[in-house]
């Protein structure tokens, strides 16, 4: 399984929501999380698109929001 990482900010609740799903979904242990605040680079990026998942392997990003259906599809295909 590829790498995951979860692109986040403290105190965003749809990235609470993101992070719920990744576990009620299987995946809690397949995800990194990156604090976009401690990279001005990745908060230029993501500011108003958290949470984001972004697979190691393709680049590929799921931006929310997503449901446990296109989340899953994106771990096995990686789109």
């Amino acid at each position: 399984m590829s790498q995951l990482f979860l692109y986040y900010t403290e105190f965003c609740h749809l990235c609470d929501e993101a992070e719920a799903l990744l576990h009620a979904s299987g995946f809690g242990e397949s995800y990194t999380k990156v604090e976009i605040d401690d990279d001005p680079g990745l908060l230029a990026l993501y500011e108003i698109h958290i949470p984001v998942l972004k697979r190691e392997d393709s680049n590929a990003e799921l931006f929310w929001p997503f449901n446990q259906q296109q989340l899953v599809v994106f771990m096995e295909t990686g789109r």
